[in-house]
């Protein structure tokens, strides 16, 4: 039914939180919206103040504003795909969860935001569980990182054999269509690959390493550009090679802005530089 509403331009939704330095996020997330073309719409979870040096302060949204807002978006407009973020509580999970059956939102990405890079647990036991059991099931993907993919596992990863095992127990034990396990915790050579498994294919990807500090929405990013293509009408699999692709691109123009890590670059085609030297005809989808 969503699918139909409005079929003049490709929607697709993020349910995540607000980053008020710009770089992750929300904000993250309807960039590369932007970028690809799709029209972006946002449910917002939480608010965070935080910069390029870290988090401040997270309040969360009520429960019932975060429905609210997925209905009004999908019963009015209609989307063609979805992705969430950090969904910060059990509570809100659980809403989530019951707001993408009710309304039939197919194209679900869930970015399992349970776990920083760094290791530090963002989200409590409670929530994990709520998350594996009401939501991923609904997912077409989920892209884990390291330490989100040894939780839903139960292995320890520390090597490409430990991923591809993780992504094969997660595809079974959670039921969803398709994981994406990212390397960008990784260390060495291993930094920036990543596993795909769909119960039939068991696949490595693989790509030029950008030496960045600035990093920051790397995962939100990803996600966001898998539902982009999505809604777009792509196919899973090539959805996720794209994806990578414009990933890879953002890190290598990435912004050196603040005191700590900046954000991948975004919008790197649209502006022209003698720094950067793209024009908006160099890039192309």
């Amino acid at each position: 039914m969503n699918t139909e509403i409005n079929s003049r331009i490709p929607v697709a939704l993020t349910i995540a939180g607000s980053d008020s330095g710009g770089g992750a996020g929300i904000q993250a997330d309807l960039r590369t919206f932007a970028f690809h073309c799709v029209h972006g719409t946002s449910a917002i979870t939480c608010v965070t103040a935080q910069n390029t040096l870290g988090v401040k302060r997270v309040d969360a949204m009520a429960t019932e504003a975060v429905v609210a807002q997925i209905q009004a978006v999908v019963e009015d407009i209609g989307v063609q795909s979805a992705k969430t973020g950090m969904l910060l509580n059990q509570e809100i999970i659980f809403a989530v969860a019951q707001q993408v059956e009710a309304l039939q939102i197919e194209n679900l990405v869930v970015d399992p935001v349970m776990v920083s890079r760094t290791g530090a647990q963002l989200i409590d036991d409670d929530a994990v569980k709520t998350l594996s059991h009401t939501l991923i099931p609904k997912a077409v993907i989920i892209t884990p990182n390291r330490y989100e993919a040894q939780i839903l596992s139960g292995l320890q990863i520390n090597s490409l054999e430990d991923m591809q095992a993780a992504a094969e127990i997660i595809h079974k034990t959670l039921r969803t269509k398709a994981v994406l396990v990212k390397g960008g915790g990784m260390q060495g050579d291993l930094c920036g690959v990543d596993i795909w498994f769909d119960g039939d294919k068991l696949e490595v990807l693989t790509c030029q390493q950008v030496e960045t500090k600035n990093t920051h929405g790397t995962g939100c990013t990803l996600s966001a550009a898998i539902a982009a293509n999505l809604a777009k009408g792509n196919d899973l699999w090539s959805s996720v090679q794209q994806a990578k692709e414009y990933v890879t691109t953002a890190l290598t123009y990435a912004l050196d802005i603040g005191k700590g890590q900046g954000p991948v670059g975004h919008f790197f085609p649209l502006v022209g530089t003698k720094d950067w030297g793209l024009g908006a005809g160099d890039w192309e989808d």
